[in-house]
């Protein structure tokens, strides 16, 4: 049900690039941003559902995913479950929530994380990205999920209309 749980390895080294590529997923429509430079871009999964990038010095992960939400979950079930699962005893500081849409972002274990979550298609599809990295190295790092934040674009399948 997660797309990043168990994911908080220990963390540390921070971006140097002001290279940047975007990464669209033809299954789910989305579409991010990420510095060349920072991350190594790995395969797709078989179901192609999203990707994983870990920084090249194996210190940060940035995931990005979406999945049909079969059950039919609540956005207010799934954040609580994301909650629980992932960022339980975290110190939550930024956590807004729309009508499509939330952010959970804070301090967990010495890492930080920011992980934007939006419900498409009627709440059909829960497109997902997060961002992991050491706290220590939060200043370079914040840059980089401010500008994904802009970059980033949830999906609405393969046509964009919710197909």
């Amino acid at each position: 049900m997660s797309l990043i749980a168990g994911t908080f390895p220990a963390l540390s080294a921070g971006p140097s690039s002001t290279d940047w590529t975007t990464y669209r997923n033809a299954r789910h429509g989305f579409s991010i941003a990420f510095p060349t430079n920072s991350f190594a871009d790995e395969p797709a999964n078989e179901n192609e559902e999203g990707r994983l990038m870990v920084s090249k010095d194996g210190n940060a992960r940035l995931l990005v995913g979406a999945f049909e939400n079969a059950d039919a979950t609540t956005m207010a079930a799934y954040r609580a479950y994301l909650l629980e699962q992932n960022y339980p005893g975290a110190e939550i500081d930024y956590a807004p929530v729309r009508d499509k849409w939330f952010v959970l972002s804070g301090t967990r274990d010495g890492t930080m994380f920011y992980e934007r979550v939006s419900f498409t298609c009627g709440g059909k599809l829960i497109n997902s990205w997060a961002l992991l990295y050491p706290s220590a190295e939060r200043r370079q790092w914040d840059r980089v999920v401010e500008r994904i934040a802009r970059t980033y674009s949830p999906g609405a399948g393969r046509t964009g209309t919710c197909d």
